[in-house]
């Protein structure tokens, strides 16, 4: 049996809290070291996964016993810590979004390549086994050329807890870096990757949470597909009621959990005060709950999607993809996950153990980026922005395993 690859880990917010049950539940993985900030999550790390915590990113990628390391630090140092790792010879798996800018995109591509590591990014949605099933039947020729894409998302994402730079836009905040960067993947993916032009609005519409929070976009391929993509995260309608009642993180979703949401934070008093109770609901805080033990409900994914071509549509589940043609409806199941997100260790096992190419890797991820930013600047000016970064899906067997 091939040994466990041995990660280091910085950042141990949210997006490491959601990774924890695949990081501890898949025996492909050892968590080794880690950084954080926050005492509770070093001493909760070292308890947990017997690994080692540092003081400093530094200290992690230099740690001998770290092979890749995975970054899942706020939006705005994840060029740093890229560039960081790969000076020291680590392989990286980086939280998307990849970065903020086009400019530290390609600082952390030419770093990787300069260092002879490997870049992979993510989790996004975009690793789903459904929409990797998706893409399978689209490159067997099920429905046809691709012509056309409908995905929305209807969350309670802006009445989450946040931290301060997380509504400020010009850090990382809002919708369209944390939220964009997974359907927009998605859509990239299932359309053939080569966005020519992006048309979109956004929306701001509560002053105390001054960021983008609502947004809807026309997106043009360059093969004459074309996608509309809408996300609302203001907490009131709840698309997962579409979704089979799964919520975004494959388990039933609760009755009335985005007004819960809202409740929650009327009860917050300040900034400080909502930044500190994020802080604690996250792994190592007095609030932090893990995850339930056992396989999840279901797929994770990120709303409806459909996809349109010219001999059929593909209506993606959390538990498989419906294929509706002219001789009707068939669905193609997709086994229930024995550990959730386990397609994000596939595709790090994949490039690792048999020298696969990444799907997600650096390339791919900073097109994702470049339509992420033109959204903003489409809503800003009023108009289309052509776009000029962007690549095709790779066509290894990393990118359909899940078929």
């Amino acid at each position: 049996m091939t040994a466990p690859l041995r990660l280091g880990v910085l950042g141990m917010g949210r997006a490491f809290t959601l990774m924890v049950p695949t990081f501890a539940a898949d025996p492909r993985i050892r968590l080794v070291a880690a950084f954080d900030p926050r005492p509770g999550a070093r001493e909760l790390f070292s308890r947990e996964f017997g690994g080692r915590s540092h003081d400093t990113p530094e200290a992690v990628c230099a740690d001998p016993d770290v092979e890749w390391v995975y970054i899942a630090t706020p939006h705005g140092l994840h060029a740093e810590h890229v560039q960081l790792a790969a000076r020291y010879g680590r392989h990286v798996l980086v939280e998307k979004p990849m970065a903020l800018t086009l400019a530290d995109c390609d600082a952390m591509v030419e770093a990787c390549e300069r260092a002879g590591v490997q870049l992979i990014v993510g989790h996004s949605h975009s690793h789903n086994a459904p929409v990797r099933l998706a893409l399978e039947l689209i490159r067997q020729g099920a429905i046809g050329p691709v012509r056309m894409v409908h995905a929305m998302q209807f969350t309670d994402f802006l009445y989450r807890p946040r931290r301060p730079e997380e509504m400020d836009t010009t850090r990382g905040g809002g919708v369209a870096f944390s939220q964009a960067a997974h359907q927009l993947d998605i859509v990239r993916l299932l359309a053939g990757g080569r966005i020519r032009s992006v048309r979109a609005a956004a929306g701001r519409w509560d002053p105390a949470r001054p960021t983008e929070g609502a947004y809807t976009a026309l997106l043009f391929f360059e093969d004459g597909a074309f996608a509309n993509v809408t996300y609302n995260g203001y907490g009131f309608f709840d698309t997962d009621t579409l979704m089979d009642g799964i919520g975004e993180l494959g388990e039933p979703k609760p009755e009335r959990a985005h007004q819960q949401t809202r409740a929650r934070l009327r009860a917050v008093t300040d900034e400080a005060a909502e930044a500190a109770f994020k802080a604690e609901r996250n792994f190592g805080g007095s609030q932090y709950q893990p995850a339930r033990k056992g396989p999840p409900a279901a797929w994770q994914h990120f709303g409806p999607t459909l996809v349109c071509g010219e001999r059929g549509d593909l209506r993606l589940t959390p538990h498989g993809v419906e294929l509706i043609n002219e001789e009707g409806a068939r669905f193609i199941s997709a086994p229930t996950p024995v550990v959730a997100r386990s397609e994000v260790i596939d595709e790090l096992c994949a490039v690792a153990h048999d020298g696969i190419a990444p799907l997600h890797d650096g390339r791919w991820s900073r097109a994702t980026v470049e339509a992420c930013l033109a959204l903003l600047e489409s809503d800003r000016r009023g108009c289309d922005i052509a776009l000029s970064r962007q690549v095709a899906p790779a066509l290894s067997p990393s990118a359909n395993g899940a078929a």
